[in-house]
């Protein structure tokens, strides 16, 4: 079975803290290479310094229709994405 690049967590329209809840989740099935593409209505500035405290980076932009994508990956992949300043 091969193991996707990619895995989703659309927690848009989610109330706290069930997106944070999803994306621990996640990171705790992430396998090597993997990342974790998370889509919100808004930005998740409290899950950041989570994120770094757990060895993770993480790259945001926010789409056309105003959610919020962030990309996450574990800090010692060579391709992780680089965190936003």
């Amino acid at each position: 079975m091969e193991i996707p690049d990619e895995v989703l967590v659309d927690a848009r329209g989610l109330a706290p803290p069930e997106p944070l809840e999803r994306v621990m989740d996640a990171l705790g099935a992430l396998h090597p290479g993997q990342t974790i593409r998370l889509l919100l209505h808004r930005e998740p500035f409290p899950l950041y310094d989570l994120l770094a405290g757990r060895g993770y980076t993480h790259a945001t932009h926010e789409d056309a229709e105003g959610n919020y994508v962030i990309l996450i990956r574990s800090s010692h992949d060579p391709t992780a994405p680089r965190a936003r300043e």
